[in-house]
């Protein structure tokens, strides 16, 4: 029987993919004050930014001590948008004042250049925040990669049905492979994804069940492996009972947990074409009386045919997509009528908290227009979830990307509910549901590979910011030579006058 849940928790989720620039945060709040205002009557309870090319790549690789400008951005434009959707006062509500502010900072968590930010309205109704990380870009380094975290969220509400107010929400942030002709890289990245994103170091569970089965008489050990878990193998000689166990504790490590919601966003890059445009391609239009007007192009997404197929983002759920394609933009230069930072038309009382910005843009021609920043979800076998809102915000004109954002209801099912399914469901492809069988092993060295990939990011970082620095200080010496060798000839000149 369904459950009847007379509490949900209202999440509003954004991607975007910055390209490395700090926001302009009048801009971003006027941006996120409409959407707060178009589609629902209060504000969310979380907010969840999922951001990829959050910043240059030597300060992502460095770390948290040079990205808190980049997080502060976001941070206080989301409460400049809270507030004066609640009609306070604007002045106290940045990140160097948490008193007064309409959100709380939960978590931050960035691997390389992809992060996630947790916000929530209250505080107390977030615990047991859990994070993961996985990198899949050269080296397996995280030029490209995934952030994951994992919260329990108790509504202050309470609950209803057999529910007492409480879920697990897992939210997932990922760049995947770019270029058109990189599909199957992609569907690649989704593997490592799945794989080696887990919460905790899969081996401390592989050595438990190792002693569990010597405890139980068991005449060999599991040995770890590099490729995986596989029951073939790794678990050769364990009994029965202890590799039930590891199965359920490796995939409640997953992001496929059973009893955890799952929500996956980023730019997953996934175009419309396995190649480049030619010069006489025809691109998608946003006029809804042209003939090439953009849903004809939506039968032609990659990531809608692959997910169909069984070959990425597994058991997941979208909205209709009702928005034009997100990127690649090109956003034309500002002019004095494309601008109007005007309190009036801003909403605000001080031009310097809220700006409009009316961004003027243009297909990349050199790529061919895509849904390239998409949120998923997996919904619940027992109440659906209900979208409330699934668009993209106005170009932003730092990016060649548009934001994309989902406002959406998740019922406040307990975990234990959550995870309680029949053995066997399938979904549309044919394949066995992530709660029931995990579409891709874990990785058990997944957890311990990472933590040594980030030693060799965290130098690589600092080398690329001396790098950086040295070219800034030759530029310097340069100039003060041409300056100097141009004061000595004026001199010399002057004196032969």
């Amino acid at each position: 029987m369904a459950l009847e849940p007379l509490s949900t928790a209202d999440v509003f989720v954004l991607t975007f993919n910055a390209q490395k620039q700090l926001i302009n945060v009048p801009v971003f709040a006027t941006h996120l004050l409409d959407a707060f205002t178009h589609h629902a009557a209060a504000l969310p309870d979380l907010v969840v930014f999922s951001l990829q090319e959050m910043a240059p790549l030597a300060k992502a690789f460095v770390g948290t001590q040079l990205l808190g400008p980049y997080f502060d951005a976001y941070e206080t434009a989301l409460n400049r948008a809270a507030a004066k959707y609640m009609g306070q006062n604007t002045k106290n509500t940045t990140s160097d004042s948490a008193e007064g502010s309409p959100f709380s900072l939960i978590a931050t968590r960035n691997v390389g250049m992809t992060a996630s930010i947790v916000f929530a309205r209250d505080a107390a109704t977030v615990s047991s925040v859990r994070a993961a990380e996985v990198g899949f870009g050269a080296g397996d380094m995280a030029n490209k990669g995934a952030v994951g975290l994992r919260l329990l969220y108790t509504s202050p509400r309470g609950g209803g049905g057999d529910g007492d107010g409480r879920t697990e929400i897992t939210f997932v942030t990922t760049h995947l492979a770019a270029m058109e002709w990189n599909l199957a890289k992609r569907n690649k990245n989704w593997a490592s994804l799945v794989s080696g994103l887990v919460f905790e170091d899969p081996q401390k569970y592989v050595d438990r069940a190792a002693a569990r089965s010597r405890d139980s008489g068991a005449a060999s050990r599991v040995r770890g492996a590099e490729g995986g878990f596989g029951l073939a193998d790794e678990s050769r000689g364990l009994l029965e009972g202890d590799r039930s166990e590891l199965d359920r504790d490796l995939h409640n490590l997953s992001i496929y947990k059973p009893g955890s919601h799952l929500f996956v966003a980023g730019d997953l890059n996934y175009r419309i074409s396995t190649t480049s445009p030619e010069s006489e391609d025809v691109f998608p239009s946003v006029d809804p009386n042209s003939p090439d007007y953009y849903p004809k192009f939506l039968d032609r997404d990659q990531l809608t045919q692959e997910r169909k197929a069984g070959r990425t983002l597994h058991g997941m759920s979208e909205a209709d997509i009702k928005f034009p394609p997100t990127y690649k933009l090109v956003c034309l230069p500002k002019d004095d009528e494309s601008t109007d930072s005007s309190a009036e038309q801003a909403g605000s009382s001080s031009s310097k908290d809220f700006q409009v910005d009316d961004v003027k843009w243009k297909w990349a021609l050199h790529r061919w227009p895509g849904w390239c920043d998409r949120i998923l979800y997996r919904d619940t076998p027992q109440t659906k979830m209900r979208v409330i809102a699934y668009d993209a915000l106005p170009p932003i004109r730092t990016s060649d990307h548009r934001p994309v954002y989902l406002r959406i209801q998740v019922p406040l099912i307990a975990p234990e509910t959550l995870g309680a399914i029949p053995d066997a469901i399938e979904d549309d492809s044919g394949v066995l549901d992530t709660r029931v069988a995990l579409p891709f092993p874990v990785d058990l060295d997944s957890w311990r590979h990472r933590a040594s990939v980030k030693k060799w990011e965290s130098a690589m970082g600092w080398s690329l910011l001396a790098a950086q620095s040295k070219q800034i200080i030759a530029s310097v010496l340069a100039t003060l030579l041409l300056v100097g060798v141009g004061a000595w000839w004026y001199t010399a000149m002057s004196s032969v006058v």
